[in-house]
């Protein structure tokens, strides 16, 4: 059997940008008083991006304010890694990832993160700083 894989892409990438959308639609409706910015991370061509973060919430938090903050200076932000078409649940590496990059986050955000690289680049040649 002969695999058309410019099809199968195609049909990856639609299926992809379909489950984002619907992601974006369900995160609107479950959140719908606090008024959450969506973000997507997408390639230069539109397409799904590499990474573990696939779309970010944020909103102010006008909580009770940090020491040495007024309210509504600090943001809550939720990564999120969307599944769409027939990939199967989430696997334990990708619960690790994302764990991985909210920990990174939160230490970049308290200034406890360490950079342990800064001269890599990624297949494209972009720079790509390591912390942890």
């Amino acid at each position: 059997m002969t695999v058309n894989w410019t099809k199968a892409q195609r049909k990856a990438a639609h299926t992809a940008r379909w489950a984002v959308t619907m992601t974006k639609v369900r995160i609107r409706q479950a959140l719908a008083q606090t008024r959450w910015q969506l973000v997507t991370f997408c390639g230069i061509s539109g397409a799904e991006s590499v990474g573990v973060v696939d779309l970010m919430a944020i909103r102010k938090d006008h909580g009770k304010p940090l020491p040495d903050t007024k309210r509504g200076d600090a943001f809550q932000i939720i990564l999120i890694q969307v599944k769409g078409g027939q990939a199967p649940g989430v696997g334990k590496d990708d619960l690790l990832d994302a764990a991985a990059a909210a920990w990174t986050a939160l230490r970049r955000h308290r200034g406890e993160a360490i950079c342990v690289s800064t001269s890599e680049r990624d297949e494209k040649g972009l720079a790509a700083t390591i912390y942890y």
